[in-house]
């Protein structure tokens, strides 16, 4: 391409002559994709636009050849090192930032880091659902577990070959990589057909059938601490699926789901109960004896006590998981009234309506205010 006939710069990346230095990038990056050859092979016309925005990227990019351009157009590019008028093929040492990966290429003209071989990989993360009790909440627990996952095969190592089971490959021969050359343009792109290994499995494992993994169960010792709650995630570090080509294994997260209790309920730290009463204890008060996840505990119903009272036993609830103590049992009083008296029964409670006031006015709340806060 003669001096005379270069298109102008700007106008080969379509930017204004004041265009900054991240627009000037911008819009190199558009037309490197657009005319990449390896999206249109055989086409001379992409492959010269191609070089023509690079070329024009090399010169834009460059604060001081930008300068000789603006004051002197292509003939103060002239001399100044590289390839003749101006372009410089060191613009591809950065190319890959550029472009990124888009084309799943590494070196151009060399430069930048070799991706030879394939990339490691994390292995991917394993949930493990572990059902456990609320005493196991209150004193916590150390529980065995078996971890359905993949464990590398011990007959080939992960390789999915029989031992001396692989071969050079036939389309990089043994390197790992293709070249390709289009014009001045020299291009290397990791082997697909060997994911870089530069082998490839000529005879298949016998054990693992190539998959160079087997499904196993591992068996896992799990500590819970007291105090968890419903969907409290245990980490055990590496213990998950194993990595790809070196990479790190994933991580086991084992999550805990709590057995509903038939006598206690857990609300925060706290447990709540309901203990029934009879109409002569809730008036008298009583002292009882409540089987607790701590024992045998006495319970101490005031005189008076109404439906819906609490009666609550500092320190008799859910360890906190982060120390500070317990929480509380809060006691429900619920007064049982009887379907069914005898005659004695009968004639003690129409002495005692005889002697005790009438109070049948209605109250400010209505029923469903009561139920309400009855349950709260």
């Amino acid at each position: 391409m003669m001096a005379g006939t270069k298109r102008d710069y700007y106008e080969v990346l379509g930017v204004d002559r004041n265009a900054d230095e991240q627009a000037i990038k911008g819009a190199y990056r558009k037309l490197a994709l657009k005319y990449h050859p390896d999206r249109n092979p055989g086409d001379k016309e992409a492959e010269e636009r191609f070089k023509e925005a690079a070329e024009a990227y090399s010169v834009l990019s460059d604060a001081q050849k930008r300068a000789a351009y603006d004051r002197y157009g292509h003939q103060g590019l002239q001399g100044g090192g590289g390839m003749p008028n101006g372009f410089d093929p060191s613009i591809f040492a950065d190319f890959s930032d550029i472009l990124g990966d888009f084309f799943g290429f590494g070196d151009l003209f060399g430069a930048g880091r070799s991706k030879r071989g394939a990339r490691p990989h994390r292995g991917d993360d394993v949930r493990f659902d572990l059902e456990i009790t609320l005493e196991d909440v209150l004193k916590g627990k150390s529980a065995e577990i078996l971890v359905p996952r993949m464990e590398p095969c011990p007959r080939c190592r992960t390789t999915g070959a029989e031992p001396g089971g692989m071969s050079a490959c036939p389309a990089c021969h043994g390197r790992g990589e293709l070249v390709y050359q289009q014009g001045f343009l020299s291009i290397r792109r990791t082997c697909h057909h060997c994911g870089g290994r530069g082998q490839v499995v000529s005879r298949v494992c016998s054990q693992c059938r190539g998959e160079g993994y087997q499904r196993a169960d591992r068996k896992l010792k799990v500590t819970i601490p007291p105090g968890v709650d419903n969907n409290t995630r245990l980490r055990l570090q590496g213990e998950g699926q194993p990595g790809l080509h070196g990479g790190p294994a994933g991580d086991l997260y084992v999550v805990l789901k709590i057995k509903d209790h038939p006598i206690f309920e857990r609300q925060g730290d706290d447990l709540h109960c309901v203990v029934p009463v009879n109409i002569a204890q809730a008036a008298l008060g009583c002292e009882l004896h409540l089987l607790t996840l701590d024992g045998l505990q006495t319970v101490k119903i005031p005189e008076g006590s109404q439906p819906g009272a609490q009666v609550r036993l500092k320190g008799f609830g859910v360890p906190r998981l982060n120390g500070g103590g317990r929480g509380d049992l809060v006691v429900h009083v619920e007064v049982k009234v009887p379907e069914k008296l005898s005659r004695e029964q009968r004639k003690l409670l129409e002495h005692l309506l005889a002697t005790l006031p009438s109070e049948n006015e209605p109250k400010e709340k209505g029923i469903f205010e009561k139920v309400k806060d009855y349950f709260m």
